[in-house]
């Protein structure tokens, strides 16, 4: 690492979005992901609308 950066051209909030959307990973556990693709391969979709939905119908998660 250098000791002084030059930041004299810098232009502040040059790649920020106000309306940009993080995808976050979540990790499931391996005997987890496991039965969460089972189910997957069963209903013929893929992992994420599979644990989406598991969390929706879920009403011990409700705000």
């Amino acid at each position: 690492m250098k000791k002084q950066y030059d930041f004299s051209k810098a232009q502040r909030g040059k790649f920020f979005h106000a309306d940009a959307r993080f995808n976050l990973p979540v990790y499931l556990e391996p005997d987890v992901r496991q039965f969460v693709e089972l189910i997957a391969k069963k209903k013929k979709t893929n992992v994420n609308s599979v644990v989406n939905t598991m969390i929706k119908q879920n009403n011990q998660f409700s705000m």
